[in-house]
């Protein structure tokens, strides 16, 4: 079953076609993932091969072009009629003398879409340098034009279809911080932890209905707890350790992170000094957040505090957030940090991810929001304080 209606998928490939127009192009060619499924609702574990999403202009549906044995997928979960599904073989399936493509452009050439202006995502992860020489050789009668994030912000400002997701989403990592909560401590191996966390992250809420989300538990242990994005281990959690999570729920792809410390033991003062900052610094720009303030601005309120506090902080504090697929979550667009003036559009979801990294050890704090006219919402619900296990 379709998470949203064919009308709202259509109302977001009208969105992208007039900032097409924008741009002069005749068709676009959507190599990510999240803006496949957003534009086209096609749904599965199909893509670690190429595949495309074809947007033409001229007011045909979307074509979802892909692998053979993944067609009749696609062909369930997407809304258009079912022959806007198209494969190629699978004779061309890893190998070296040929590349899937090839057929692909000559499956937008035999439609029509093969000349004029076309864009295309060149920062996208899923379309290989490979990948595009075979598309720039099939489609030689075409201008191809960077189009890079251009689906992404039409993505940025939710539906309250959308949303809702998001909420059923934030759920699930209500669920998972409170097993973490339970599981972790000393002499309990991170791997055994995660093990849980990951379960409840997918069922921990029999009302939310979870997906993998696209980041694994981060679990920051120890040592480890100085540095961002590390993977969890064989090793047991120690007594007097500081564990800072960043852990997300996910339903029909749509993220909420959630970033939250615990220390397995009584805290050191600059633990609980650095997080009383870091909370401060969440509050000032909370009491700022709404439609029509610019990113910059927020940031400067978070800045404020932190040199009153003399801490330094040089990684953006936020991100927008939607629908994530491996490796990511995040939609590459609004970023909050000093020099972004794009003002925060109502509905807009923006994880706000206040990480301090310093030598040895290090604290996670962050909220996922909604903006809002007149404020924000924030979607999970769990205690922004230091989860002490005494």
């Amino acid at each position: 079953m379709q998470p949203f209606t064919a009308d709202e998928y259509r109302s977001r490939v009208a969105k992208v076609r007039a900032a097409m127009a924008k741009r002069g192009l005749d068709a676009l060619i959507v190599s990510d993932i999240a803006n496949q499924a957003w534009l086209t609702g096609v749904e599965g574990w199909s893509f670690y091969m190429p595949q495309v999403v074809v947007v033409p202009a001229n007011g045909e549906e979307p074509m979802w072009i892909g692998r053979q044995m993944d067609v009749p997928g696609a062909r369930m979960t997407g809304w258009m009629q079912p022959e806007r599904s198209q494969p190629f073989p699978e004779t061309l399936v890893h190998r070296r003398d040929v590349h899937p493509c090839q057929h692909i452009a000559k499956v937008i050439l035999e439609h029509g879409y093969g000349k004029g202006r076309i864009g295309y995502e060149s920062d996208a992860y899923y379309l290989s340098p490979r990948g595009f020489e075979a598309l720039k050789t099939g489609l030689s009668e075409a201008t191809l034009v960077d189009a890079d994030t251009l689906v992404n912000w039409e993505r940025l400002v939710k539906s309250p279809a959308e949303i809702a997701l998001m909420r059923e989403a934030a759920r699930l990592v209500e669920a998972a911080f409170n097993v973490a909560y339970q599981v972790i401590a000393p002499g309990v191996r991170q791997c055994d932890a995660a093990a849980e966390i990951s379960r409840a992250q997918i069922g921990g809420n029999r009302n939310a209905s979870g997906d993998i989300p696209s980041l694994p538990a981060t679990i920051l242990a120890g040592r480890m707890a100085s540095t961002a994005h590390p993977a969890w281990t064989a090793e047991p959690f120690e007594p007097n350790q500081v564990v800072a999570l960043e852990l997300a729920g996910a339903c029909r792809r749509y993220t909420t992170p959630l970033a939250r410390t615990m220390h397995l033991g009584s805290p050191p003062q600059k633990v609980m000094d650095t997080h009383k900052a870091v909370a401060e610094g969440l509050e000032a720009l909370l009491a700022i957040l709404k439609a029509g303030v610019t990113p910059a601005e927020v940031h400067a309120a978070w800045q404020s505090v932190l040199d009153r506090y003399g801490l330094k902080k040089e990684s953006r504090i936020g991100y927008s957030i939607g629908i994530g697929y491996p490796p990511d979550w995040g939609e590459r667009t609004i970023s909050i940090r000093p020099g972004e003036r794009t003002p925060l559009p109502a509905n807009a979801t923006i994880h706000m991810m206040l990480g301090m990294w310093a030598d040895g050890w290090g604290l996670e704090l962050s909220e996922s929001i909604v903006v809002k006219d007149g404020g924000y919402e924030c979607l999970a619900k769990v205690p922004r304080e230091v989860f002490v296990m005494a």
